[in-house]
């Protein structure tokens, strides 16, 4: 059965493509038939499997709007495992082209409903805000995974996200879970790091799964995209890639 998990939080620069494309890969290098689905205009996860953006003919807006079927987007990255429905600035277009559309909230499952159980594990990369989107990456997915930046006012915000997602519980997609939170840019060396980490646990405690594996500061991590590679690829040894490949585990192991 396939699992879809969107990555989301409202806040930028937290590490939420980051971790779409080396979760991805490192779910897809454990063997996983694994899609990545970018919805994000901005499309930096598609560069980040080093796609041409320019080259594409089709993109994920072209499935949302009905002007092509699933099979038609989906391209092949470096890795066997691991496919791609890429992404580009047109998907702009899609809040308003929609916006006074009926249902307009389930075009992404609409359009996911179509695979046919050919992969095991579907990842969507969400943009930075609480948009039509997200909201419509939420609707279609089995759980949430949250980025959570190891900084000050780190759970500034959350409510809003958590909020959105009970609200989509009670109206679009009552099955939506919270997978986990990932603590990301955690330096250890720094005594504000442990406390984020502290606060987080202490703010979901018993109620949500924060998970074990903390994404670090990493220049390879930083590098990585630049070259169109997932760190997993880019610098396997790297502390970045043992980082998601443990996450991927941990992942993998809430199926058993």
């Amino acid at each position: 059965m396939t699992q879809i998990i969107c990555i989301a939080n409202q806040k930028g620069g937290v590490g939420k493509t980051t971790t779409a494309v080396n979760l991805t890969a490192a779910i897809a290098l454990a063997g996983k038939h694994t899609l990545l689905v970018d919805c994000d205009p901005q499309a930096n996860a598609t560069t980040g499997l080093g796609i041409d953006k320019n080259a594409l003919n089709q993109t994920l807006y072209h499935g949302l709007i009905g002007e092509a079927g699933i099979e038609q987007l989906i391209i092949d990255s470096e890795i066997d495992t691991l496919k791609l429905i890429p992404s580009r600035v047109e998907l702009i277009g899609f809040e308003v082209e929609m916006m006074s559309e009926q249902g307009r909230e389930l075009a992404l499952k609409k359009l996911l409903n179509q695979m046919n159980g050919h992969f095991e594990y579907v990842i969507i990369d969400c943009p930075p805000s609480l948009s039509l989107l997200t909201l419509n990456a939420m609707t279609a997915s089995d759980s949430l995974l949250i980025p959570l930046q190891c900084e000050f006012y780190a759970l500034e915000g959350l409510g809003q996200l958590l909020q959105t997602r009970e609200l989509i519980n009670k109206s679009l997609n009552p099955g939506l879970t919270i997978c986990g939170i990932l603590l990301t840019m955690f330096d250890q060396r720094t005594n504000l790091a442990h406390q984020v980490a502290e606060e987080a646990q202490r703010f979901f405690q018993g109620k949500e799964r924060v998970f074990e594996t903390a994404i670090p500061r990493n220049v390879r991590l930083g590098e990585a995209p630049g070259f169109g590679k997932p760190i997993l690829l880019y610098d396997p040894a790297s502390i970045g890639a043992k980082r998601y490949s443990a996450l991927a585990e941990e992942i993998l192991n809430l199926e058993k």
